[in-house]
C-alpha cells in the first residue's frame, strides 16, 4: 500500500514538471506571437493549407480556449474555416452527373433542324421516321423540344410561312427568269441602243436569247413569246412559270401568249432585283466578260457575239453532262481558277480561250442597218 502511494506521488511530481514546462513553452510562444504580430501588417493573407492547419488545431482547442490564444483571426472565423473544410471534404458535386437523360448530339440536333426547315410539311412524327431511317432514334417530344429551342413553329404554321428562297428551291425545275438589258451598237447612222430579251432556266441556268430589237413593243413581244412556247422547239418547254420585273415591255399580249402555251408570268415586286438574281447576275457576266471588250457594228454582230457567248458559257451544274468540245473537265477546274476564268460566285465557267470564244464574231459594219 505504501509503495503504491509513493508511485502515485512520483507520477504526480513528474506530471507536474511536464505541465509546468508546457505552460512555460506556451507562455513563451504567446509572447513571441504578440511581438511578431506587432511588426506585421494589420491583416494577414493566409493560404488555404495554412487555414486548414489552424482550423484543425482550433477545433480541438474549442471556442473558449481559442479566444484566449488566437491572434491571426477570431475564434469564430477559425471555426468557420473548419466547417468549410469538412463540407469540402464530403462535397461530391464535382463528380455528380446531371439529372435526366444526356443531351442530344449536336449533329443530330442540326439534322432535325435541317429536316424541319427544308420540309415545311413534315410534322414531329414524320421527322422521327426520317431520323430512324438514318439510324437516329428520337421521340416526337424530343424533336418538338429541339424545334422550340430554335424558334421553329410546328408543321401547320411552318407551311404557311414559306420564304421566297424555299419557294424557288422547290420549284426550280419549272421556273425560268427573263429580263431586258441594253447594248450600245455602232451603225452607219451613229450609236444605236438595242434591247436584248433573254430567258434563263433556273435549274440548269442555261440562257436563251429571246430576241434583239430597237423597239420592244407589243407587236414584237408577242411573236417572241410564241416562239418561246412552241411545242418541241420552244426553249421554255417544261417551264410553268416565268419571273420578270414590272417593266411595261412585258405587256398583256406577251403574258397572254405565254399563258396560252402553258407558262404563267409572275411579276416580281417593285425594286426587288434580288428576286430574279440569276438573270441579273447573267447580265453582269455578259457585259463584263463579253460586251465590254468588243466594239460592235450592227445587230448581226451583236447577235453573233451573244450567241457564241451563250454557247461557251455553261452552268457548272451541267458541265459533266456535256460532251461537246466546250466541255470542262473536273480536273481542269483548278487550272481555270488560277487563270481567272472560273467565277465560283456567279456559277459560270468560261470553257474556251479568247480566240475560240469570239472566233465567229464579225466586227465589220453590217449592211442591214444602213
Amino acid at each position: 500500500m505504501r509503495d503504491s502511494i509513493n508511485w502515485a506521488r512520483l507520477l504526480a511530481f513528474v506530471t507536474g514538471l511536464v505541465n509546468q514546462e508546457l505552460l512555460l513553452q506556451n507562455e513563451y510562444l504567446a509572447a513571441e506571437n504578440r511581438i511578431l504580430r506587432a511588426h506585421l501588417p494589420s491583416r494577414l493573407r493566409l493560404s488555404d493549407p495554412e487555414r486548414c492547419t489552424l482550423a484543425e488545431i482550433g477545433k480541438r482547442l474549442g471556442r473558449k480556449r481559442l479566444k484566449q490564444v488566437a491572434c491571426t483571426a477570431k475564434s469564430d472565423t477559425i471555426l468557420a474555416w473548419y466547417r468549410r473544410l469538412i463540407a469540402r471534404k464530403f462535397d461530391g458535386s464535382r463528380c455528380r452527373a446531371y439529372p435526366g437523360r444526356p443531351r442530344i448530339e449536336s449533329a443530330t440536333e442540326e439534322l432535325v433542324v435541317r429536316f424541319a426547315r427544308e420540309n415545311s410539311g413534315w410534322g414531329y412524327d414524320r421527322i422521327v421516321g426520317a431520323l430512324a431511317n438514318l439510324g437516329h432514334h428520337l421521340s416526337d417530344e424530343t424533336v418538338g423540344n429541339i424545334l422550340r429551342r430554335h424558334d421553329i413553329a410546328p408543321a401547320p404554321k411552318r407551311s404557311q410561312t414559306t420564304t421566297w428562297k424555299d419557294f424557288i428551291r422547290r420549284h426550280m425545275d419549272v421556273l425560268a427568269g427573263t429580263d431586258f438589258f441594253t447594248v450600245e451598237v455602232l451603225t452607219w447612222r451613229g450609236l444605236v441602243t438595242y434591247y436584248v430579251l433573254f430567258f434563263v432556266e433556273l435549274e440548269s441556268r442555261r440562257v436563251w436569247i429571246g430576241g434583239i430589237t430597237r423597239h420592244p413593243d407589243a407587236g414584237w413581244m408577242q411573236p417572241v413569246a410564241r416562239n418561246a412556247t412552241l411545242e418541241g422547239t420552244g426553249y421554255l418547254k417544261g417551264c410553268r412559270y416565268v419571273l420578270h420585273d414590272r417593266d411595261k415591255k412585258f405587256c398583256a399580249d406577251f403574258r397572254d401568249t405565254l399563258a396560252a402555251g402553258g407558262v404563267s408570268c409572275v411579276a416580281l415586286p417593285a425594286r426587288s432585283p434580288n428576286l430574279n438574281c440569276y438573270a441579273e447576275r447573267w447580265v453582269r457576266s455578259v457585259k463584263s466578260e463579253c460586251l465590254s471588250k468588243l466594239i460592235l457594228f450592227g445587230e448581226s454582230s451583236l447577235r453573233r457575239a451573244l450567241t457564241n457567248f451563250c454557247n461557251i458559257i455553261t452552268p457548272k451544274e451541267t458541265i459533266k453532262a456535256r460532251t461537246t468540245h466546250y466541255c470542262l473537265l473536273e480536273q481542269d477546274r483548278q487550272d481555270l481558277l488560277a487563270e481567272g476564268r472560273f467565277d465560283a460566285r456567279s456559277d459560270w465557267v468560261v470553257c474556251s480561250s479568247d480566240s475560240r470564244s469570239l472566233a465567229g464574231t464579225s466586227l465589220a459594219p453590217e449592211t442591214d442597218d444602213t
